[in-house]
Parts: structure tokens; sequence; C-alpha cells
């Protein structure tokens, strides 16, 4: 199959549709979140998740792992969390005289590393083999993770006390990083009535979410976007995006190759979301903020003029001029 057939991605972005469905029914609102998680997750990648306390980010990692049967771990990153505590450790038995390996919360489906920025780089970079090979070496044995395999990260853009600012190894690991603001005020009364709604405690749960496939469809899912169709021309201007960061004087620091990479890969699974077998540059255009905003770091001068790097991208995009496909 050289590329995908076109009844296949229809049939791709229906099944789509129906997960996004499940996960509206527990996170209110946030339908751009919920998309780049879902584009990130066809692409068998790795998201950032930036936003306030609050606003969903556990919540959604858990109905998204309801929806296709996987597993899910949660890991509270803290200062003195230790590597062993994220990939397991091996152990000496006395009762049998063997030898143990005792499986870290890292072997699973769906991977919430909450606040990551609060671990030290070494117990950061616990999760760098994790990430890149989907495997884990312990004691000179690797063992394969579970498939599919996706770690969602959260880091809180406000709080910067007693932090370790994620180097730039592990950035690179992670297909796009997302920004969760604030719902809408009809989106926030929504949620607050069902939060309120005849129960005594604060939380919101899953348990209106269905499971709709088993695991290995996802990863036929992922097998699919990989077939999708990305024209010459539109893999010049996903390039040209990605160059034109390095020659804007409001970056210190422009994306490199895997940023082009990472715009590809990202621009497939908005393609099949879409329920195209073929990448438009608005596709490109649609996963572009998300997928540089975390490659790039501004100029001293930018940031004493107030710059952000969102709004230095967004910019640039409009001066780089997209093909007619």
């Amino acid at each position: 199959m050289s590329t995908l057939p076109p009844e296949k991605a229809k049939e791709a972005a229906e099944l789509l549709q129906k997960l996004r469905d499940e996960l509206g029914k527990a996170v209110i609102g946030q339908r751009g979140v919920i998309e780049e998680v879902l584009i990130a997750l066809l692409a068998e990648a790795h998201v950032l998740l930036e936003g306030v306390p609050g606003l969903g980010k556990t919540l959604l990692v858990k109905a998204l792992a309801k929806t296709f049967s996987g597993e899910f771990a949660r890991i509270q990153f803290t200062p003195d969390l230790m590597p062993s505590d994220v990939v397991g450790h091996t152990f000496f038995e006395s009762a049998s005289n063997t030898f143990m390996t005792r499986k870290g919360p890292v072997f699973t489906h769906l991977l919430l590393a909450d606040e990551i920025n609060r671990a030290p780089a070494k117990t950061q970079a616990a999760l760098l083999e994790a990430m890149q090979e989907y495997q884990v070496t312990l004691e000179g044995k690797s063992l394969p993770l579970p498939t599919p395999f996706m770690v969602l990260a959260t880091q809180n853009p406000i709080e910067q006390e007693g932090t370790y600012p994620l180097p730039e190894a592990q950035l690179d690991r992670f297909l796009l990083k997302v920004c969760i603001d604030y719902p809408d005020i009809k989106e926030e009364i929504a949620l607050i009535q069902l939060v309120t709604n005849k129960q005594s405690g604060a939380a919101l749960g899953v348990e209106a979410v269905e499971t709709l496939i088993a695991a290995r469809q996802i990863s036929a899912l992922q097998r699919a976007t990989s077939f999708v169709d990305v024209d010459a021309r539109v893999l010049d201007y996903a390039v040209r995006l990605v160059r034109a960061t390095r020659e804007h004087p409001g970056f210190s620091i422009g994306a490199g190759p895997r940023g082009g990479i990472a715009l590809i890969r990202a621009a497939r699974g908005a393609a099949l979301l879409r329920g195209e077998n073929f990448v438009t540059p608005d596709d490109v255009r649609r996963v572009a903020l998300p997928a540089l905003r975390h490659r790039v770091a501004l100029s001293p001068e930018a940031e004493i003029e107030g710059n952000t790097v969102d709004a230095l991208l967004r910019g640039l995009f409009d001066e780089v001029a997209a093909p007619r496909v």
C-alpha cells in the first residue's frame, strides 16, 4: 500500500469522531486540545500539556485510555523522585534465591507524567529511552513497552519555584506542546453544573465514557496514518516554515530538522481526522504552532519587548507563502 485508500481514510475518520464524542462526555470543551492529543496518538508520539491546575488534564488521559480499553498510569513528579520509581528496578528475592524485576509505571499504554518539570534532570532522563526507543533497559536487559505507548507530560506555566526546566533533548521527544486555556463561559457553566449536580465531591469521572475499540486498533490507526500522502510541494512548505524560524530576529534558537519531521507526522494525523488520505497546506498550518512552539527560544530583545513565542510564530507563518495544491 503506497497511499491510504480514500474509503479507509473515511472509515478511520468516522471512528475518530466517535472517540472525540466519547471524550467530550468527560472533558467539557477543550475541543482543540482533544484534537491535538488524538493527532499525537495517531502519529505514535508524545504530548507536553501546559496549563494551570484544574483544567482536566488527568481526566482527558483517563478518558482516552478508557475509549480503547488501554492501561493508564500516573506519576506525580517530585524533587525526590528517583529514576527507578519511573522505569522499575531489579532486586534479589531471598525466598527464591533469584533476581526479580519489578516493572515501573512506565509499562502502560498511556502514561501521565504530572508536573514533569518538578523532578531533577536525572529522573526526567529516565523517560528518554522509553519515549524514543519504546523500551526500557533494566540490568542490561531490554524490555519492550506495551503497544501503543504514549507519554502525556504536564507542566504548570505559572509556578516556577522548585522546578527544573526540561532540557532540549527532552523537549524534542514531544511531538506537540499543547496549551490548555480556560474554558469559555458556556463551557464553564456546563462544567460546574455537571460537577455539582447531585454529588458531594468535586471530581469528574469517566463513567459515562464507553470503550469503543481495542488497543490493537489504535496501532492499526497509527499504521494507516503513516500511509497518508504528502505532496512534494506540501513537504517543501513545511520545511520553509521550519527554516523561517532560524532566520527570524525574534528567535535566538530556531527549530531544527526534527521540527519539519514533527510537522509532517502531525499533519498526517490532522488529515486523517478530516477523513482525507492526503495532507494539505492547511493541515500543516493547523499543527505548526503546537509542533514548533517548544522547539524555538525567544531572543533577549524579543523578551524585553514583551513578545511571546506564539505571537511571533503566528506572524511568521503569515509571511510564508503556502502552495496551491
